[in-house]
């Protein structure tokens, strides 16, 4: 049925591809212009809608550079309450700036994380702002032509490459296929951990990457999960039972660790970017309390746990946990992954 009414929506699909095109036409053309700024602009972005590990990527960055340069992180702050400009502070939420940059907010308290609807206009007032930053990774900036990058970097889900993907509405692409040759560095997320050379390849040639490009591939790596309140690290064993409470774009692959870690588990899916109320609150722990296990939790992702951690009083006295998440490049590529990183600052700087 799904699938049927995907075909019906494949003419507005190509109406939405005539406009793209026309649009990335006028921005190939500098009709329309693009910003370069004279500073180490990192984008990273996709092709589609949904999740490809955005976040965990702009995080795995700034682990990477925040104890060499002074980092700086630019996203447009989906679904927030405020206007403009924003920098995040000691008492800003998720409604101030949205959830990824308050979760990167959370994790990195030194890194200067700012919003902006429009990244042209949010660069120069970061940097008028935050003199001392050196470098600024655009998060979610891919389709963004009105800034131009030094080094973009696009990633695709393993499971659904752009390669394979339609537009919308049909599929999910929100650009076309061809604007892939803007990246720099291709990332194929969410790989199976034990994938082969020979998958590799075939993945490689449906991608049909550029010469120039290069391309890696990561697993999704589970760290140790911690309570949402008082960080306190949990072990989960297989007697244990868990509600899964999530409000991501994509569930399954939390919820494909649970059935390997658990003797069993329910799911309580939200819509994506889903602004939890006290009606939610309380639905989330009736359900809790429905599962006939002594040994039971609830765990959450770290998107929803920016958008929960205000229901303290209500949650508090519950063991609700967080389940962290990050990137692991396959195949020992990581060293050189950072290597590309490091050498595009390191050009940059000789350049002056």
């Amino acid at each position: 049925m799904f699938k049927k009414i995907r075909y019906v929506l494949i003419p507005f699909s190509l109406l939405y591809g005539g406009i793209i095109k026309i649009r990335n036409l006028l921005f190939d053309k500098n009709i329309l212009r693009s910003a370069k700024f004279d500073f180490p602009l990192i984008c990273v972005g996709n092709l589609a809608v949904g999740g490809t590990g955005k976040t965990p990527m702009v995080e795995y960055i700034i682990k990477l550079l925040q104890d060499k340069y002074e980092v700086a992180t630019l996203s447009r702050g989906y679904k927030r309450k405020t206007k403009g400009f924003f920098i995040a502070n000691d008492k800003t939420t998720s409604e101030d700036i949205g959830d990824e940059p308050m979760q990167m907010h959370n994790k990195f308290p030194d890194v200067t994380v700012a919003v902006a609807e429009e990244r042209v206009m949010g660069i120069p007032q970061l940097l008028y702002e935050k003199p001392s930053t050196q470098i600024i990774i655009l998060d979610d900036a891919f389709q963004h032509r009105e800034v131009r990058a030094g080094l973009n970097i696009l990633l695709t889900d393993s499971k659904n490459l752009y390669s394979q993907d339609f537009l919308l509405p049909a599929g999910n692409l929100r650009d076309v296929k061809s604007s892939s040759g803007r990246a720099d560095i291709i990332i194929v997320t969410k790989c199976e951990p034990g994938i082969t050379d020979k998958e590799k390849q075939d993945i490689i040639q449906q991608l049909n990457p550029l010469n120039s490009q290069k391309i890696y591939f990561t697993a999704i790596e589970y760290k140790s999960l911690f309570h949402l309140f008082s960080q306190k690290k949990y072990q989960l064993d297989h007697s244990c039972s868990a509600l899964l409470v999530t409000g991501i774009a994509n569930p399954e692959p939390v919820k494909d660790v649970f059935k390997n870690f658990v003797s069993g588990y329910q799911i309580l899916n939200f819509r994506d970017h889903h602004n939890f109320s006290l009606e939610d609150i309380k639905q989330i722990k009736d359900e809790f309390s429905k599962i006939e296990n002594d040994n039971k939790i609830i765990v959450t992702t770290e998107k929803d746990a920016v958008r929960l951690i205000k229901f303290e009083k209500e949650l508090g006295n519950l063991p609700i946990y967080v389940l962290p998440i990050s990137h692991h490049f396959l195949f020992d590529e990581a060293l050189k992954f950072e290597k590309d990183i490091l050498a595009f600052i390191n050009s940059f700087d000789e350049s002056k």
